[in-house]
């Protein structure tokens, strides 16, 4: 065994195969996987093994078409064939419009990679699968590529092709502990001695909080038992002349598949349960959990309905073994946050099928630092500290009942349910908020009309639209207030803090007391990382001179991880975060001076406290942060406050507001009011996919500073031209937005996707931001826009619509 290596890669399943395989590919074969069986003895040997290409982002498309391609190479293999039934074809039910038109959208965004479904009727439904009823269906989703593959083959073949490159393989060695050193490299001890490393990979299964605690840390991973069965030989099967296609239902919750001449029919019951929450036997190798066909009944009687001739197919095994699932629903795959050097790929609960790209983006991470796609989506850094055992079970759980019911846009399923508040969370309840999830928080979305309000869960415009019209024009003619929990706020100390920050960020960095500016960091490949507030605080009572960094809520752990790796050791540079001590109350409005004065001690002026300035104040008895930036387009203050006195701030808010005609709005209404400013979402128009020049980032550039991260790679991409646009739309619909994902189409070419859209209520324009081709992105241009299957015209017009000199935010009186 080796005793030096440059990455260990702990886990023999496809995870952990498919890693190594494809570190390989990327260049590097001096790679090692340990594994502390034998390969696929955890939960890959008893997958059902199904190869979709359906995913619910772009993102997930791109690896699962990777997986296929891969995978299809492999069984076509002379010297190694596999087993994979390739292009059998699946159909994913749906009983409602409103599932069906969810099935339009995404086959309009798995058009943008290259991915052709097909939204079917009841009837083609039941001509592709004759066993099925049409019963209570309206259709389905077809996709043409499904198919189902030998797990332990898959991953043998990809292990002898790793090999076969350089990498080498441990069978039989357990890993008994993990040291890392101060250099940041590792060793990993085994029971058959101990090799150092550069890298560590935890590619384990249901054990991944095994190996994380050697590490010390744990992994938001839980384990569910997952059952199914195959039947005897159905004559209908035998004499159909060709493999029926898979099936997965969300009317009944099962799926099924052709296995030999039979059925293989799995269940996602709502009366389900966890496993290994209080640890797993070392002994459970190549294990099953005890079968219990009980808890399936309802299940199976909906797939009797579905499916009659199982009614008269003879159960010949029953299969129950543990599959893993996050607090979302999709894996972690990506650097572990607060290690360096560390790497994980897990919570796979589709993992044969998607495993091949999982492994495909992690090795392009951790050689090159970035995949190729923008992988947010699947980045361990997205879920911050609330993400204990018990949230990750209970969100376990509602993803397993809800396994093919895809989420509508602003659904907010209620398991785990709050597990981030602050003080004003009760407060705004009363007053009759509904909330959304931010990162765990519970941030307001709008203001119910009626406490029984319910909308309707649709790609359409529903009920909301109104409330949010009314949030907004209060914004627009007087004032409201927010509250913005969870912001990411990092405050920066140290004698080189300038100098650090001047060295991450591509442009101009505020270096006067007083000030704020807005700032974009880069990845090493010039690609748009981060974004960010600079605010520059002068020493007081409070602290020493010092910047506080502001970013968005979900990019808590990714941002503290992207800065302080980038210390360099003789740098006087701190961090500390303030995120979980800190809540902004955001004052909006032509009025919000007048209101701020009322309340606050100080001269609020527009000459003593300009755009873009910070201050320390009080606002009645609550200490509080002022910062005169805006995210609505609109006269605004974010007003930041410890959140013991959070609750005096807001009443002094609102107290000093009654005179001004102060209401509160939320989040859907800031968001239609950035949409009309052209302000960018992060993760949704600022990805990694683009750099910041495509991005229309263009003054936040300064190619003539000495050094920043990223600096000579974007000097490169912009010798060769930039690859898509930023752009914004004018949709010509009034029923429903562009959703992020949608495909711009110009003479039946994809041309573009949609990265957000919604309704511009000051504007009346139904808005969109999108990438597309450069020559389609000079303002007047036309395209279609594939929106849940209409081809609707959308037309390029100039950004910001609603006030483009910035008269109003700057202003006195707004």
């Amino acid at each position: 065994m080796k005793s030096r290596t440059k990455v260990v890669v702990i886990g023999g399943g496809i995870a952990g195969c498919s890693t190594l395989y494809h570190l390989t590919q990327e260049g590097w074969s001096d790679v090692v996987l340990v594994e502390r069986n034998e390969l696929t003895s955890g939960t890959t040997w008893h997958s059902a093994a199904q190869v979709t290409n359906f995913g619910m982002n772009q993102t997930m498309v791109g690896l699962k078409s990777h997986s296929i391609r891969l995978y299809k190479e492999l069984a076509e293999d002379p010297d190694y064939p596999i087993n994979y039934h390739h292009g059998d074809g699946g159909i994913r039910l749906a009983n409602t419009e409103a599932q069906m038109q969810g099935y339009r959208h995404f086959a309009s965004m798995a058009r943008g990679m290259g991915v052709q479904f097909e939204v079917i009727d009841a009837q083609e439904c039941a001509r592709r699968h004759p066993l099925i009823s049409t019963d209570n269906l309206m259709g389905g989703l077809w996709d043409p590529l499904d198919g189902d593959i030998d797990p332990a083959q898959l991953c043998q073949a990809l292990a002898r092709r790793a090999r076969k490159a350089g990498a080498e393989v441990y069978r039989n060695t357990p890993v008994t502990a993990l040291t890392q050193h101060r250099d940041d490299t590792w060793t990993v001890h085994t029971e058959h001695g101990d090799i150092d490393c550069d890298i560590v990979v935890n590619a384990c299964g249901y054990r991944v909080n095994e190996v994380g605690a050697m590490m010390g840390v744990h992994h938001p991973v839980a384990s569910m038992e997952h059952q199914y069965f195959l039947t005897e030989e159905i004559p209908a099967i035998r004499d159909a002349g060709h493999r029926m296609p898979l099936l997965r239902c969300p009317i009944s919750d099962y799926y099924c598949r052709q296995e030999k001449n039979g059925l293989l029919l799995g269940f996602y019951e709502q009366d389900c349960k966890t496993w290994g929450m209080d640890g797993i036997n070392p002994n459970f190798v190549n294990a099953l959990c005890p079968d219990d066909l009980d808890r399936v009944t309802d299940v199976l009687e909906g797939a009797f309905a579905r499916m009659p001739a199982l009614m008269e197919a003879g159960i010949h095994t029953v299969v129950n073994g543990p599959i893993t699932y996050t607090i979302d629903g999709a894996p972690l795959v990506g650097p572990i946050p607060g290690k360096r050097n560390a790497f994980c790929i897990i919570g796979l609960r589709a993992g044969l099928g998607e495993g091949g790209g999982h492994g495909w983006l992690l090795a392009q991470q951790i050689v090159h630092g970035e995949a190729c796609y923008d992988t947010w989506c699947l980045d361990p850094c997205r879920f911050a500290g609330h993400a204990n055992v018990e949230l990750t079970a209970l969100k376990a759980i509602e993803d397993y009942q809800n396994e093919f019911r895809f989420h509508f846009p602003h659904e907010h399923r209620p398991a785990g349910r709050p597990a981030k508040t602050t003080p004003l969370t009760a407060v705004l309840a009363a007053e009759g908020a509904e909330f959304t999830v931010v990162n765990g928080w519970e941030r307001v979305e709008y203001i119910k009309p009626k406490p029984d309000f319910t909308p309707t869960l649709s790609f359409d415009f529903d009920e909301t639209l109104g409330v949010v019209a009314a949030e907004v024009a209060n914004v627009q003619q007087n004032v409201g207030l927010a509250e913005v929990n969870g912001f990411n706020r990092i405050e920066i100390t140290g004698a080189d803090r300038h100098a650090f920050l001047d060295r991450m960020i591509c442009g101009a960095l505020p270096r006067r007391p007083g000030r704020v500016g807005l700032a974009y960091l880069l990845n090493l490949q010039g690609m748009v990382k981060a974004e960010a507030t600079i605010a520059n605080l002068p020493a007081s009572d409070r602290g020493p001179d010092r910047v506080w960094y502001g970013s968005a809520a979900a990019s808590e752990l990714h941002d503290m991880d992207w800065l302080s790796r980038h210390i360099a050791p003789d740098e006087d540079v701190q961090l500390r975060s303030l995120t979980n001590d800190q809540t902004i109350l955001v004052l909006a409005g032509p009025q919000a001076r007048e209101v701020l004065s009322a309340c606050s001690r100080g001269d609020w002026s527009r000459d003593a406290f300009p755009w873009l300035s910070v201050r320390e104040c009080f606002v009645g008895i609550a200490p509080a942060t002022v910062m005169g930036v805006s995210f609505s387009g609109e006269l605004a203050y974010e007003i930041h406050v410890p959140n013991a006195s959070l609750y005096a701030a807001y009443l002094a808010l609102r107290q000093a507001g009654k005179a001004f005609g102060l209401q509160l709005f939320g989040a859907r209404a800031v968001e239609s009011m950035r949409m009309e400013k052209t302000f960018l979402h992060w993760k949704a128009d600022l990805i990694t996919e683009y750099d910041p020049f495509e991005t229309g980032l263009d003054r936040f550039v300064r190619l003539d500073k000495a050094e920043f991260i990223g600096r000579a790679a974007l000097i490169e991409r912009q010798a060769k031209g930039p690859s898509r646009k930023l752009v914004a739309l004018q949709v010509q619909a009034a029923h429903a937005p562009a959703h992020p994902g949608a495909s711009l189409m110009a003479e039946d070419r994809v041309v573009g996707t949609v990265t957000s859209g919604d309704w511009g209520h000051r504007t009346g324009l139904n808005l969109a931001h999108a990438f597309v081709e450069p020559h389609l992105s000079a303002e007047g241009s036309e395209m279609t826009l594939d929106l849940c299957g209409d081809r609707v015209p959308a037309r390029v017009i100039p950004t910001c619509p609603y006030d483009p000199e910035f008269t109003r935010m700057r202003s006195e009186s707004g």
